[in-house]
């Protein structure tokens, strides 16, 4: 089903105005402060969470009392899990109904690491399955029902978020860069294979950003020489990566297609 450039991109101050984004691991720290950022823009939202009901609900219901429209939510929440076919046709399909539109937006969020930070001879395969399982196929499966249901003609964006560790290659992050390494590749290749839809793919690979993932497992030790390691002498917030994500969003990104972009502060 297609719909016409006309209706693909309206006319507003806003630019994601009626354009509906979907975003995974929509109740994260990064994820959160993206789709704040992404309404702030215009955008109706469908964030998907995997177990945190009460944080996705609570930052829907903070996006939607911020509405001016009473008709239609600004914003819903919905379990997936992001490594199940099924569930997520199941979230673009909610995406349609709610909103009587095709999505325009993915913007794929979710993902995990192992705050064990094991090497890789040390890493049990229980703990590599299920990094590769919401990272990799994760993003594998959001991508590929993005690429065939997303707004043609206009406006369609795949936004992939991946890990400025690929390029840090840190001990500790074996199982992790290589998932996210996996993503960059496959979005490269995804973005050549869109030619002729309007659609572009991208990535946005954070450095360390001061999230609850981020703090997992790590002492105050650790998380000085991350600091230490910055150019700019602190560790990033979430408010650095989502005006990337935003931009990307839009219109003005059009001409980036294929382009993994690093948001770490020098750090890598």
């Amino acid at each position: 089903m297609a719909l016409d450039k006309a209706n693909a991109i309206p006319s507003s101050s806003l630019p994601l105005e009626n354009r509906v984004a979907i975003i995974t691991g929509g109740s994260g720290g990064i994820g959160g402060a993206i789709a704040r950022h992404l309404a702030s823009l215009g955008a109706k939202l469908v964030l998907s969470y995997s177990s945190n009901s009460t944080q996705t609900d609570l930052l829907a219901t903070e996006l939607n009392n911020s509405s001016s429209s009473s008709s239609q939510p600004k914003a819903i929440s919905i379990k997936a899990n992001v490594s199940e076919p099924d569930q997520v046709k199941s979230l673009f399909d909610h995406a349609e109904k709610v909103f009587n539109s095709q999505p325009h937006i993915l913007v794929n969020s979710a993902g995990v690491l192992d705050p064990k930070y094991p090497t890789i001879s040390n890493t049990n395969i229980e703990d590599f399955d299920n990094i590769f399982n919401i990272n990799t196929k994760g993003a594998f499966l959001c991508a590929r029902e993005a690429a065939n249901r997303l707004v043609r003609g206009g406006g369609g964006r795949i936004i992939l978020i991946s890990s400025s560790m690929v390029g840090g290659l840190k001990p500790g992050f074996g199982a992790y860069a290589a998932s996210k390494a996996a993503v960059e590749t496959m979005m490269r290749i995804l973005a050549k294979e869109l030619k002729g839809t309007g659609i572009t793919a991208n990535c946005v690979a954070p450095g360390p950003i001061a999230t609850e993932m981020f703090y997992a497992g790590k002492g105050d030790e650790q998380i000085k020489n991350v600091i230490d390691e910055c150019p700019l002498s602190r560790l990033g917030e979430t408010k650095d990566v989502a005006p990337v994500v935003g931009f990307l969003a839009g219109d003005a990104s059009e001409w980036v297609n294929g382009q993994v972009i690093r948001v770490n502060g020098g750090y890598v």
